[in-house]
């Protein structure tokens, strides 16, 4: 099929920040492959935006492979990849096994290397981009959150390895989200929100925002880079007195 508009490949679109990424796409013009291990989901996401859905476990090279593949023979090409899919486990250090470990660093971080590596060809020929999902778990943690921080903070490293790598053809970088409500039925309370400098806790169209603009011909000088979007929680200090 020859190509007549910017093709998206986003992962994880079945809900949360990667179904909010691909409606801001879809606005702005892309047609979107809604990839996620819950065909359904995607589904329903790539139906609000006029785009396709592909079941995807990210963390198969088959899968991920194949999803490559499918956007772009059905598109004529790939413009962008968001690596959004990720999965958390929080377990005490003692009852966490190598199979669970594994499992976290293969879909969260793994998963972006495979994206890198079978779409290369794709975005060289678009002089195309890659947003990656990472977290400020990269840079801060919760308890018996290892896996998940570790994973976090490989994309932060792995983003200026793949500009550097695909320059300049090819733009790389990653944004770091804070808190995210992706639940909208979840309640969140004043203090939660009040504890944030910015005033509020985020929401997906926040990171989708940020998404974009990395996209974007006005970003055209950032590569390598990792945009931080947590209403300001990592630059504040908290102490008791």
């Amino acid at each position: 099929m020859s190509k007549s508009a910017r093709v998206a490949v986003i992962t994880g679109a079945g809900n949360g920040i990667g179904a909010g990424v691909a409606r801001e796409l879809a606005a702005q013009g892309y047609v979107c492959v809604c990839a996620d291990r819950d065909k359904a989901r995607a589904a329903e996401v790539a139906g609000q935006v006029a785009g396709c859905a592909v079941a995807c476990d990210v963390s198969s090279e088959a899968d991920v492979s194949r999803l490559v593949s499918e956007a772009a023979t059905r598109f004529g090409g790939i413009d962008a990849i968001v690596s959004n899919a990720g999965i958390m486990q929080r377990t005490p250090l003692a009852e966490t096994s190598l199979e669970d470990w594994n499992r976290v660093l293969a879909t969260n971080l793994t998963a972006a290397f495979l994206l890198a590596k079978h779409g290369e060809a794709h975005l060289r020929s678009a002089k195309g981009g890659m947003v990656l999902i990472a977290s400020t778990r990269a840079h801060m943690s919760e308890p018996d959150t290892f896996a998940y921080s570790a994973s976090k903070g490989g994309l932060v490293a792995l983003t200026h390895s793949l500009a550097v790598t695909l320059g300049p053809d090819v733009r790389v970088n990653c944004i770091s989200p804070g808190w995210i409500n992706v639940d909208e039925s979840a309640v969140l309370s004043a203090e939660d929100h009040a504890q944030h400098p910015a005033g509020r806790v985020g929401v997906p169209a926040d990171i989708a925002a940020a998404v974009a603009f990395l996209l974007s011909r006005e970003s055209g000088f950032m590569t390598g880079s990792e945009l931080i979007v947590d209403g300001g929680m990592t630059r504040k200090m908290i102490y008791r007195e």
